[in-house]
């Protein structure tokens, strides 16, 4: 409880008027002392009709998960003990900084009810992975005379456990795009000039007569065609880099996080092409190594080790951690690192250790690019200050350009890809070295 606007305004105007008729009026003390006493029965009186309308029950239901980058939905109900709601209800939430957004750190003034319940839902923003909680609910409303504002503080101590984004797998989208139904089959298969045989066809009109199996068509008398497929069981490696320069915020989520979602993608597309995925992180020193297994057993247990990743605050020792992977592997694997990098400077090291790996891996190397780094190279308004952020702007560009032109000339693939589309890129990159079978 605390004193409303109207009953600070009233208090300050009675101070006035007592100062101003205690140095002109000597005689006006007692109808002073009267409005004194008037205002402080009015007070007690409203507080004595307020005191019983602010016993509420409060509901509130909240998701104990949700995808990192998304929101979650919270929900409260509020419903009285006995009587009615009191009107012009305000609520705020007490809650962790990484949950806070614009949004819900305003009070939010409740929907006008019958009188008997009233419902509302807040938006939490989940910018970060982890477990966090909502502490408390506080709730504000006017009294009857408005001359107090009523405060109730309600312990809600509801977490929510903020995991990697796995929608693209939940939706179908990644099983859509790398392998689609043929036929009506239950099997799915990646159509592909490949090296691994299938199975036999009668020869029909249209196909490639270089497909011909000639001596099973002298057996059988008749022309059949050998089918081909991808080559199934490659052995790929997600490497995470969880060092400072991935713990930068991307348009409103970090490059880890991103990096870890397209990685779950990338092992979940794995998994139905019938490959093994492992998975490795590193930064100032390695951390966690998963050895390969089939796709889609793997992704439960890469989506848990995922979940528990920390941001990291210490430089990335390319030398030490991709030395130590390349320990690790005892056959040629396709390696997709997620990494990045400042300039050429500090991006030597990790050129020459990924020029050692792929002497004997397929690598394709993953980072993402600004948006608004494009946006600041072409300013709307020339100043002094727009034209020397744009030059920085085409510096750091340049230096991207050039770094990733060096890795390509190492026999790297490389992918510069925005933060929205870097699912959808790394899923395609892969459907295209399994087709033509670079690992």
């Amino acid at each position: 409880m605390r004193p409303s606007s109207r009953l600070i305004a009233l208090v300050l105007i009675l101070t006035a008027m007592t100062v101003i008729v205690s140095v002109w009026r000597s005689d006006m003390n007692l109808p002073l002392l009267i409005l004194w006493l008037a205002l402080s029965a009015l007070t007690v009186i409203d507080l004595a009709l307020s005191a019983f309308s602010g016993r509420v029950k409060v509901q509130v239901d909240m998701p104990p998960q949700g995808f990192v980058g998304q929101t979650a939905r919270l929900t409260v109900e509020i419903a009285p003990h006995r009587r009615s709601l009191p009107s012009g209800i305000e609520m705020r939430l007490d809650l962790a900084p990484e949950l806070a957004t614009p949004e819900n750190t305003r009070p939010a003034i409740l929907p006008a009810s019958d009188g008997r319940r009233v419902k509302s839902s807040i938006d939490l923003g989940l910018s970060r992975r982890g477990q966090y909680a909502v502490h408390n609910l506080w709730l504000k409303w006017p009294s009857r005379l408005k001359l107090l504002d009523m405060i109730a503080r309600l312990p809600i101590k509801k977490e929510i456990t903020v995991i990697p984004d796995v929608s693209p797998v939940l939706s179908g989208a990644i099983q859509t795009q790398i392998l689609p139904l043929e036929s009506g089959q239950k099997d799915l298969r990646l159509r592909g000039e490949g090296s691994e045989f299938h199975q036999l066809r009668e020869f029909a009109a249209g196909m490639d007569p270089r497909s011909i199996d000639w001596k099973r068509s002298a057996r059988m008398r008749s022309l059949v065609v050998r089918e081909m497929r991808a080559e199934r069981n490659h052995q790929i490696i997600l490497c995470v880099d969880s060092g400072r320069l991935m713990a930068e915020q991307l348009a409103g989520l970090s490059k880890l996080d991103r990096a870890i979602n397209a990685a779950l993608a990338m092992c979940w597309a794995a998994g139905l092409a019938g490959d093994l995925v492992g998975f490795y992180s590193f930064d100032s020193r390695p951390r966690l190594f998963v050895p390969a297994l089939p796709g889609r057993p793997a992704f439960p247990r890469l989506q848990t080790l995922c979940a528990q990743l920390r941001y990291e605050t210490q430089e990335t020792n390319h030398t030490l951690g991709l030395t130590h992977l390349s320990g690790r592997l005892k056959r040629r694997s396709l390696i997709v690192i997620f990494s990045d990098f400042v300039d050429t400077i500090t991006a030597e090291l990790m050129i020459e250790n990924i020029q050692v790996l792929a002497r004997h891996h397929f690598i394709v190397y993953v980072a993402l690019r600004d948006p608004m780094l494009s946006r600041l190279t072409e300013p709307e308004e020339m100043t002094p200050d727009t034209i020397a952020r744009s030059v920085a702007a085409r510096q750091i560009l340049q230096e991207r350009r050039a770094v990733l032109e060096k890795l390509a000339r190492l026999g790297v693939l490389c992918l510069d890809s925005t933060p929205e589309a870097l699912t959808t890129d790394l899923v395609a990159r892969y459907i295209e070295i399994k087709s033509r079978e670079m690992i």
